[in-house]
């Protein structure tokens, strides 16, 4: 089963359960599951640093900047490969990151504001005419007309 595979890559013990039931319904076809290509890379990388502080036993602060300065240990990372090549199994739509969308990003930022990433989620959103959104990220409660739905 896809979704199992796919949540062991970064199981997380406070919203594990509740992302891998998420993840199930879409699977099932129960919800219409959407992303944008920048949070699929943003995962990516997640998934990366996960496995090289488990891997190289390194602590998680400045992970990145370690991977940078032994970027010959890049190439023993093989998760993030694996759970990206396993996000297509879940029917998760991921819908592409335009150059109007992120102007449109930087507007939503300043008049709602969140940091660029989450602006640049809502310009999609708003896009593709999406008013629902799954994430524990509180900030999204201040746009009117939103409704987020986060773990329980």
């Amino acid at each position: 089963m896809p979704t199992r595979s796919f949540t062991t890559f970064a199981n997380d013990p406070q919203y594990g359960a509740a992302c891998t039931q998420l993840l199930k319904r879409v699977e099932q076809r129960q919800l219409v599951g959407f992303t944008s290509s920048h949070v699929l890379a943003d995962v990516a990388h997640r998934v990366m640093t996960l496995e090289a502080i488990s891997l190289f036993g390194w602590p998680a602060a400045g992970i990145a900047s370690r991977l940078r300065k032994h970027h010959a240990e890049i190439p023993k990372l093989t998760v993030y490969l694996q759970a990206i090549a396993q996000f297509s199994l879940l029917g998760i739509q991921v819908l592409p990151i335009t150059q109007t969308l992120i102007e449109a990003a930087t507007l939503l930022s300043k008049q709602h504001e969140l940091l660029i990433g989450d602006g640049l989620l809502l310009a999609s959103m708003q896009h593709h005419s999406l008013t629902t959104l799954a994430s524990n990220d509180a900030d999204f409660d201040r746009v009117p007309g939103l409704t987020r739905y986060g773990p329980v």
